[in-house]
């Protein structure tokens, strides 16, 4: 097991990091959600890529991979290059919904990027999270929030499966609020069974 940052040292200093504080590259480095535990193949594998050169090979990872590299982009102000803007959307076209995780050393930021038929891919800006982690708000916590965002008023979105245990909500089926294929791992629209 080695730990790998989702946004590569080296990406992000070629797209901004440059520009930011020793401070704030600290904070970069050390940030929780942008550090995955992964095996060294992989990790290997990635080395310094970007969204447009590496993506992991578990297709089912891949929505929640990219919204955390988002996310991690957004929050510490680093760019993409046009074929890293390409590869997370089609990436993201295929999500049914998946919110970029909040957290982390920096504020959170969280968007809800949802694919619509006429192939558009928009970023929608939700309310703030209902509730914060109690432990850090790192991307593998528990924790659920209220995205506030949509015309049915909201929608729970859980982490993981102890988060939707903890909020009571396990299983959680297709079409309800919460429901997401990262925690669908089987694909049949119950998760957290």
């Amino acid at each position: 097991m080695q730990i790998d940052h989702v946004v590569a040292l080296s990406d992000a200093w070629q797209k901004g990091a440059q520009q930011i504080s020793a401070e704030d590259r600290e904070k970069f480095a050390n940030d929780p959600l942008n550090l995955l535990a992964v095996d060294g193949p992989a990790n290997a594998a990635k080395s310094d890529s970007d969204a447009a050169t590496w993506l992991p090979p578990n297709k089912a990872f891949r929505c929640q991979y990219v919204a955390r590299q988002i996310a991690v982009k957004r929050i510490y102000k680093l760019w993409v290059t046009e074929a890293e803007k390409d590869a997370m959307k089609r990436v993201l076209s295929t999500c049914d919904e998946e919110r970029v995780p909040t957290g982390g050393l920096a504020p959170a930021v969280v968007i809800v990027a949802q694919h619509h038929d006429d192939g558009d891919d928009r970023a929608k800006k939700p309310s703030k999270p209902s509730k914060p982690s109690s432990s850090g708000s790192s991307s593998g916590s528990s924790g659920s929030r209220d995205s506030g965002s949509g015309s049915s008023g909201g929608t729970a979105y859980y982490t993981n499966c102890d988060a939707a245990r903890a909020a009571g909500a396990a299983p959680v089926h297709a079409g309800e609020p919460g429901y997401g294929r990262h925690l669908d791992r089987d694909g049949d629209g119950v998760g957290c069974e």
